[in-house]
């Protein structure tokens, strides 16, 4: 079989030769290819011919799996998959498998980061220090004592709950079923309205669906305290994004940090976050960290092996 990875998903020339090398041993080609294009063109002359394809959140839409007549298996090296048109390839028999878990500590690790530089103002601070300008009156605040609601308590938000605990943080929890792991570490399931009214911060760990999209409104956001702020590692549009940049103009909310946006960033100069107070904005990094590629890869490779048995 032809695998192809589309683009470098963090993979070394050494490693990327290696990989080679064993399907090569099997009978199979890999090609790989070292730079990273998102226009259908490209995606189309480089997979036309794939059979399996390693890509991570590159969309995929029906216009370029149908230039792909070949194509049965998408080792998908993310973890979300709204991204691809899962109908399209449902229909056609392309299976899809993600790498569910391969970057679980390091999205709840950003998620916490985006917390304490919302609440210490590190990004702004160190702006402040290269104009050579001091302290000030400026005070932060503290996550120790916090009420923390997480909205959703998959991986990702179960390991946040551990690292909050840690710091001495009062932990809420909200998803549409509970989890016995979520109860036994004594955090308590409230209503998504409880939640927002009681914490100081809310921190989204959920995939987008159609019951997700713009889950938290602008009438939930009416419910928050002043003092609260929000974090955003999930997916941009389980948020309105209109609604959250006139709440912080507002005064209605602290602040926030965002990870995810309707589309992957760079953003547009109009985008409503980009002028909004108190917000700390990053191009979806949650799940690049270089231990996180390395399980990443591994977890893809072992997914491959698989369906090549499969297939035999």
């Amino acid at each position: 079989m032809k695998i192809v990875a589309v683009e470098p998903l963090g993979i070394s020339a050494q490693k990327a030769e290696e990989i080679s090398a064993e399907f090569a041993g099997q009978g199979h080609e890999f090609v790989f290819y070292a730079d990273r294009k998102e226009d259908e063109e490209s995606l189309k002359v480089r997979m036309k011919d794939a059979e399996i394809v390693l890509i991570s959140n590159i969309p995929l839409r029906s216009s370029v799996l149908s230039a792909c007549p070949k194509l049965k298996y998408i080792a998908l090296a993310f973890t979300g998959m709204d991204h691809i048109d899962l109908k399209y390839c449902q229909e056609h028999g392309i299976k899809v498998q993600n790498a569910s878990g391969y970057s679980t500590r390091a999205v709840a690790e950003l998620a916490i980061g985006l917390m304490l530089d919302v609440f210490r103002k590190i990004t702004w601070l160190d702006a402040q220090t290269r104009r050579l300008s001091g302290r000030g009156n400026f005070l932060g605040r503290e996550l120790y004592g916090k009420t923390v609601g997480l909205v959703g308590t998959g991986a990702i938000g179960t390991y946040t709950a551990r690292l909050l605990q840690a710091f001495g943080c009062r932990v809420l929890a909200y998803n549409r079923s509970e989890h016995a792991e979520i109860k036994e570490m004594g955090i308590p399931y409230v209503s998504l309205a409880d939640l927002m009214r009681q914490s100081d911060i809310i921190s989204l760990h959920l995939p987008l669906t159609e019951e997700t999209h713009h889950l938290v409104s602008k009438e939930m956001l009416a419910l928050c305290k002043p003092s609260a702020i929000l974090v955003n590692t999930a997916r941009g549009n389980v948020v309105d994004i209109d609604a959250l940049a006139v709440a912080l103009r507002e005064g209605r909310l602290a602040g926030a940090g965002m990870d995810v946006y309707e589309k992957e960033p760079p953003l547009p100069e109009n985008h409503p976050l980009l002028d909004a107070p108190n917000m700390v904005l990053v191009p979806h990094v949650g799940y690049a960290t270089r231990e996180a590629f390395d399980i990443r890869i591994e977890i893809e490779l072992d997914h491959i092996r698989q369906y090549l048995k499969e297939m035999a």
